[in-house]
């Protein structure tokens, strides 16, 4: 399918319009009482956290990236949940969901999601997946291709990321002083609103992964610090850096959507480029302006971008 790229300006009618950067007006997930929509799915005696909203239409997962958690998708689920049944979950070691008693590995994540899917009584379901949790989505569609109808990678690991040799040459280092970093993310997400609202700690905290910290409203930037701190990381990190998927993506059947931000900081937008031409029924869209979390850094053009997909 054909490559349409999105710049910072669109086009309505004959004027241009700039494309909005982060949430406009107030964002639906502020008047939303999460604790309803919370609830604990046991996939195998593994406990996971998960919110679901929304009855009809097709299902719509989102898995969150490393160091992520469920509200990485705060401004997609009450819009989607619109016209659709979507779920969202921490995976285990991260966010709320407590960590596996096996190895992470990117292959075990998947046979989780499958598991997830057949409990929530799901067949199949449009597959929504950011960095890691991209890597995630691909590698249920393949393993599991009966569960994936549609899938969309955002700036998704699994390529470049395969032996990254500035990672894995840190790797030993960042396992010892694993303690410290997870007890200083830790107290940096227990102080997150504090954090986000200081434009100097917000860029400090985000600015690897969103482009324009300073930009985002403080409450959504604080859910997404609080996120942090989490004892899976660095295992699931190492999961991203040793599994190789690249041969086995022309395995991947369903249509996909490729998004990325051309200003990622953490993995290259040519990798992009790389999953477009190894998926066969697949297209990309690339943000200008924009850093590693389009979701979040371009959300109305994201949804829109998304529901037009999940008709096409």
């Amino acid at each position: 399918m054909a490559t349409r790229p999105l710049s910072g300006r669109e086009h309505a009618g004959s004027a241009t319009q700039p494309l909005a950067y982060g949430p406009t007006g107030r964002s639906p997930w502020l008047d939303i009482d999460w604790r309803r929509h919370q609830r604990w799915v046991s996939v195998d005696g593994q406990a996971v956290n998960t919110v679901e909203l929304g009855e009809g239409g097709q299902p719509i997962v989102f898995v969150h990236g490393l160091s992520g958690s469920w509200p990485n998708w705060l401004e997609q689920l009450p819009v989607l949940a619109k016209d659709h049944r979507v779920l969202a979950l921490d995976l285990p070691g991260f966010g709320h969901s407590p960590m596996p008693a096996g190895q992470i590995s990117i292959s075990g994540y998947a046979r989780l999601l499958d598991g997830l899917l057949a409990q929530r009584e799901i067949d199949s379901a449009v597959v929504v997946g950011s960095s890691m949790g991209g890597f995630i989505g691909a590698e249920l569609a393949i393993r599991f291709p009966q569960r994936v109808e549609r899938l969309v990678l955002v700036s998704a690991a699994g390529l470049s990321t395969h032996n990254e040799p500035r990672a894995a040459r840190a790797a030993p280092t960042l396992r010892r002083l694993e303690r410290i970093l997870t007890g200083t993310a830790a107290w940096v997400a227990s102080k997150s609103d504090t954090v986000t609202s200081r434009p100097r700690l917000r860029e400090a905290t985000m600015s690897l992964v969103v482009l324009h910290p300073s930009r985002l409203p403080g409450p959504l930037a604080a859910e997404q610090v609080r996120g942090a701190g989490k004892p899976g990381f660095f295992a699931a990190l190492q999961a991203v850096l040793d599994y190789d998927v690249r041969e086995r993506l022309a395995e991947i059947a369903c249509p996909t959507l490729i998004v990325w931000g051309d200003r990622d900081r953490l993995i290259n937008v040519r990798d992009a480029d790389v999953f477009a031409e190894l998926i066969p029924d697949s297209r990309k869209v690339i943000f200008e302006d924009t850093g590693h979390m389009a979701m979040l850094e371009r959300p109305q053009a994201f949804n829109a971008l998304l529901e037009q997909f999940l008709v096409e």
